[in-house]
């Protein structure tokens, strides 16, 4: 056969489009999907998003980038830069640049995904997904093993919080699907993927994560609220409050105990009558990470100079010796303050609020797939803010992931659907 009479049919850009917006939702679905039941599942998706934005250095395509666009940018990079600055003073080599560069390696997927939108009906299945799987193996762990508390893959509080995350993921979700052709089937999976999620966090026994959850409902209010008819939000009152009391008197959910003995916990620790506690721990590292901030409030004393710190408060006395075998504070913005400084803690507000700020604005839209966007894209960082009040949240791999890239995907897909609404 001659060679010359052989022609090779190469894709169009519509077809390279299509499967690049095929591979994004995939990205995305896995994302969701195997986050928490699979061994750092949370990494696959994201690692899916980074490497296929290598192909934007192929086709350069033009995205137009808004100014709302650079200010999510600029708040992971800040970040970023001040985590790595912060690791090359410390001594920390490339441990210590691990978590910052993911912030930056965000930032491509963010832009893959606002140049091959992946679709909605495969990022929302994919949070039901992981929420009903995690639900359903912190029930079976505290259920049926009978383990204290339901952990999965990672340690329990990161379990807790992660899996109510994707719970709460699941109830902004209700807007998108209410405008769909098939919307019952949509809203009772993303009801069951809520409760799941819920539960999974329940059974964790984190109770860092319930704390926030008024908080929770406030912006699920804004976004939602006046969409609402007045009957319909005292049933929703009512059924929340119904079953937040069947929870609490529900023996197997455990969550009485543990509501029990953090009222326990303060009471010892105000009498001085025990310290070593759970709450007393956290009390101790809060109070003595408070006197080292006075002493250097502007630069901090890096990650090293925190634990001579506190050694040095327990050889004089100062605080329980028991708490300098911990490496954080357990509490994100007094982490940050203490051993990043001023600087350190201005990043991490940015990193939370500037996105805050930006999905709220969309809180108004009479596009409801764009509005559960936003109240998704709101509800993130208030739920990390909650996370970050008793424990470093973003010192695990699994805390970094979760909020760097489901930053980047709510806002790539929020960015290009105003984008689209605006022509």
């Amino acid at each position: 056969m001659n060679a010359h009479n052989v022609t090779t049919t190469l894709p169009s850009a519509s077809d390279r489009t299509a499967f690049l917006n095929l591979y994004t939702s995939f990205a995305v679905f896995l994302f969701g999907a195997i986050a928490l039941v699979v061994p750092s599942g949370y990494s696959v998706g994201a690692l899916l998003l980074l490497l296929g934005s290598a192909w934007l250095l192929v086709v350069r395509p033009t995205l137009g980038l808004s100014r709302q666009d650079w200010l999510v940018i600029a708040a992971l990079f800040s970040y970023a830069t001040v985590g790595m600055v912060a690791a090359w003073v410390d001594g920390q080599g490339a441990r210590g640049l691990d978590k910052p560069i993911r912030f930056l390696l965000a930032v491509p997927a963010m832009l893959l995904v606002m140049a091959y939108p992946p679709r909605l009906a495969w990022m929302w299945s994919g949070i039901i997904l992981g929420a009903i799987g995690a639900g359903s193996w912190a029930g079976w762990q505290k259920l049926v093993a009978e383990v204290a508390r339901a952990e999965g893959y990672t340690y329990v509080i990161q379990f807790g919080n992660l899996s109510m995350l994707l719970g709460i993921f699941c109830l902004a979700g209700l807007g998108w699907a209410v405008v769909q052709p098939r919307r019952w089937p949509w809203v009772l999976l993303l009801l069951v993927g809520a409760l799941m999620g819920i539960l999974g966090s329940l059974f964790s026994g984190s109770r860092g994560g319930w704390i926030g959850f008024p908080f929770v409902l406030l912006v699920l209010y804004r976004g939602y609220g006046r969409q609402l008819s007045a009957r319909l939000k005292v049933a929703a009152l009512a059924l929340m409050v119904t079953g937040a009391m069947l929870v609490y008197a529900m023996p197997q959910t455990g969550v009485q105990p543990r509501i029990h003995q953090a009222f326990d916990n303060i009471s010892q620790y105000a009498s001085g009558e025990n310290r070593r506690t759970s709450l007393g721990d956290r009390f101790e590292m809060w109070r003595g990470s408070a006197l080292l901030v006075l002493e250097k409030p502007f630069i901090g004393w890096g990650t090293e100079g925190y634990k001579e710190g506190m050694q040095r408060l327990a050889d004089k006395g100062v605080i329980n010796p028991y708490v300098t075998r911990y490496g954080h504070v357990h509490n994100e913005f007094l982490d940050a303050l203490v051993k990043r400084g001023l600087i350190g803690l201005a990043v991490l507000l940015a990193l939370y609020l500037v996105p805050l700020r930006l999905f709220i604005q969309h809180f108004k839209t009479q596009d409801m797939e764009l509005r559960s966007l936003a109240v998704a894209g709101a509800l993130l960082p208030v739920a990390y803010i909650d996370f970050g009040l008793s424990q470093v949240f973003l010192a695990h791999n699994s805390g970094v992931m979760m909020y760097a890239f489901w930053l980047v995907v709510l806002w790539g897909r929020t960015s290009t659907m105003v984008k689209f609404n605006s022509r």
